[in-house]
């Protein structure tokens, strides 16, 4: 076997498929993107080359796209300060839960498992001005005047949206800190219980350093969840009002297939390509430092 696996023929045998669909799914499609970028194409019939153009609107004269990447940066600022803090400290409740514990895990993740479709529509219902339940609430509770137009005020709909995509994204990050702490054996707990630390330092000086791999795991797929977020946005306010709940896929897709800018769309895709890739390079550097394991 070893000397199968040292054969440079089978290795690139072995290897090739694998290479052949990132090419052909990744680094192609990439390639021409950058290709198109560099034309006025409206997506069909003739086109002519515009050079760095469209590059440099989007770098230096485009408002929606750079509010569009702060709003995903807003977005995972939120999400890594709030939901992740708050979902770690529900699972290491449901860990505790005893008989009640698959309960409880269970009703914390259906909004991960409802469709984003039923899920988005739910709350552009819930956040309804005139028949919303949240309002009719407020007003129930004598609060009437706190009443919103929550999705049409540029203030407020931003805060609504990322507050969906929380809640939709919730069970997800409960789940990633629940299996982590699943796999601390313990006995470790035993010991620390042993050695006089106290509830407190158990979870701050023996569980969170062990949960280490786990947190890194859910922050890069936060990071990816929040820069690729497009169906929420797109169902709720499509980016609106005034652009000011816009992402950076939504605002993409808005530009290339609907406004027929499809030269102008692949220039944004490249764009967000590279600065993926910048905050990929900054990721590894945060994470660099090795895990000890238990």
């Amino acid at each position: 076997m070893h000397k199968l696996l040292s054969n440079r023929v089978t290795i690139f045998t072995l290897v090739a498929p694998g290479l052949f669909l990132f090419l052909f799914m990744v680094c192609v499609p990439i390639v021409m993107s950058a290709y198109y970028g560099l034309t006025d194409w409206k997506g069909i019939g003739a086109y002519k080359f515009v050079g760095m153009d469209n590059y440099i609107k989007i770098l230096f004269n485009d408002a929606v796209f750079w509010r569009s990447l702060l709003n995903a940066l807003l977005l995972l600022v939120v999400t890594l300060l709030i939901q992740h803090p708050v979902a770690l400290l529900f699972s290491i409740f449901i860990t505790h839960a005893g008989r009640f514990e698959k309960l409880f895990r269970t009703v914390f993740f259906i909004p991960a498992v409802i469709s984003i479709v039923v899920t988005s529509k739910m709350w552009v219902s819930v956040f309804h001005p005139n028949y919303g339940m949240l309002n009719k609430v407020l007003e129930g509770v004598g609060l009437a005047s706190w009443k919103q137009d929550w999705l049409g005020d540029p203030q407020l709909a931003i805060w609504c949206i990322i507050f969906v995509v929380m809640w939709q994204g919730f069970g997800y990050a409960l789940l990633l800190y629940y299996a982590g702490l699943q796999g601390i054996p313990k006995d470790l707990y035993e010991a620390a219980e042993l050695d006089g630390a106290g509830r407190v330092k158990l979870y701050t000086h023996v569980v969170i350093p062990l949960l280490s791999p786990m947190v890194r795991v859910a922050v890069v797929i936060a990071v990816t969840a929040c820069l690729k977020q497009m169906e929420t946005i797109f169902l709720m306010t499509n980016g609106g009002p005034l652009n000011t709940t816009q992402f950076v896929g939504n605002y993409l897709y808005k530009t290339a297939f609907t406004s027929s800018l499809y030269g102008y769309g692949n220039a944004i895709s490249v764009v967000f390509v590279v600065v993926c890739l910048i905050i990929t390079v900054v990721m590894n550097r945060i994470f660099k430092k090795d895990v000890g394991e238990f």
